[in-house]
């Protein structure tokens, strides 16, 4: 339960800064900022993201590690390039209430992991990556570079 008030929490707090907050003017109200699609790994079954979602899936043995939040920080840094690429963020620092995601990737401390739309691991890192390094790597995957043929043949 605190792992997904921490969750939560870190949402609010991410998407709440406004232009107004950091002194630019005001934003026409009806135009949202594009927001993370951000899960909880407790109850994330991979098989439910097939051919749907691409995860990227960020452990660690605790909410309040700091590479943990470093990596929060840049996902929320461009949330639409993660969005453009039909990602959820999956966040799992529970390591003594082991989820069956966290059984079956076998994090070692902190970890980020993308699956692809196959359900596929294609790439793991052990240190805290920011969205243009995590696009370039999702764009350089087979199912990518199929979804851009399409978009470009049917004139998207």
């Amino acid at each position: 339960m605190r792992n997904l008030v921490t969750v939560l929490l870190w949402v609010a707090l991410a998407f709440s800064a406004t232009a107004q907050d950091r002194g630019a003017p005001a934003e026409n109200p009806t135009i949202q900022k594009p927001t993370l699609d951000l899960r909880d790994g407790k109850d994330i079954v991979l098989e439910d993201f097939l051919w749907l979602n691409r995860l990227i899936i960020v452990f660690a043995d605790s909410p309040r590690d700091p590479v943990f939040q470093e990596q929060l920080e840049l996902l929320k840094e461009r949330p639409g390039d993660l969005l453009e690429r039909d990602v959820v963020v999956v966040v799992d620092t529970d390591p003594k209430n082991p989820s069956a995601l966290r059984q079956k990737l076998r994090p070692r401390g902190f970890g980020l992991v993308f699956v692809d739309k196959d359900g596929l691991v294609k790439l793991r890192k052990p240190a805290p990556w920011d969205v243009r390094e995590i696009s370039r790597s999702i764009d350089k995957t087979e199912l990518r570079q199929q979804e851009l043929r399409e978009e470009r043949a049917g004139g998207t």
